[in-house]
């Protein structure tokens, strides 16, 4: 996450991290922690790191010899990212991914898990990616695909939409599930520079021990919960339940598991 949410504080990254960290993120993180894992020696800096999903999925699979950068905009997130075991390899900084405090040609690869879909200028962002790799160094960017291919968070959003038919909150329709063009990805990527690019579907398994998780995850744990509190003051439990009950309905009220897929992409320098 950028840190651009003001709902991310206090209790939030635990919210954000124990609810959604299993269902969504770990299978991605470990993706790209091992695509990264044949860098020799060097350094690799991640960007908005949130809680440290990925970081911790990097520290595991990176050589000894590799220098861990994790960096993100909310320094809340850091906080609790740096609680988290075998964090202790990983540098942890604030820093604002379209605005990185590094010199030019400081690191050999760059990632960014589900971040990007947030920067206030995603060419900005891209193109600090590629300002701070070296020559040949490469830059990996996790991106959702859309809400058709992800049925969790769209069971989510439409159960949101029939709770809150008069304003509906349009976050994952917006944000994490509305930059999945590839065209104009690629077309982003060229005006920051890039010219070596490549992308990838990946369809992974979503897996939660109770339709709850996602339900609290996504209404209380993301920035989501500002959009319905936002709508309804006091509604963020009846708002949770709806989609606690819509997850039910369409999964079954045990573990659940379903498809989910993202976009790699990766280019070079």
């Amino acid at each position: 996450m950028t840190g651009t949410d003001a709902a991310f504080a206090g209790s939030i990254p635990a919210l954000y991290d124990r609810h959604l960290g299993p269902l969504l993120f770990e299978p991605y993180a470990e993706n790209v922690a091992l695509r990264m894992a044949h860098l020799p020696s060097g350094a690799l800096l991640e960007t908005a790191a949130g809680t440290g999903i990925v970081t911790q999925a990097l520290a595991r699979h990176l050589p000894a010899g590799v220098r861990l950068v994790a960096t993100d905009l909310n320094q809340a997130m850091l906080d609790f990212a740096a609680a988290k075991p075998g964090m202790a390899r990983a540098d942890l900084r604030q820093a604002d991914a379209t605005s990185l405090p590094f010199d030019a040609q400081s690191f050999d690869a760059v990632v960014c898990q589900f971040g990007v879909m947030f920067f206030p200028d995603r060419v900005a962002g891209y193109r600090e990616a590629r300002r701070v790799l070296k020559p040949g160094g490469r830059a990996c960017f996790n991106i959702w695909d859309s809400l058709a291919h992800n049925p969790i968070p769209r069971c989510v959003n439409d159960a949101l939409a029939r709770h809150l038919p008069a304003d509906p909150p349009r976050f994952l329709a917006r944000a994490p599930h509305g930059h999945h063009d590839q065209t104009t990805i690629t077309s982003e990527l060229a005006q920051a520079g890039f010219d070596r690019i490549t992308i990838e579907t990946v369809t992974l398994q979503s897996r939660a021990a109770s339709h709850r998780d996602p339900a609290i995850g996504f209404c209380q744990g993301s920035p989501m919960r500002a959009e319905i509190e936002a709508r309804a003051p006091q509604g963020l439990p009846a708002a949770t339940e709806a989609a606690a009950t819509a997850l039910a309905a369409e999964f079954g009220g045990g573990p659940i598991e379903a498809p989910m897929q993202a976009l790699v992409v990766i280019a070079e320098k």
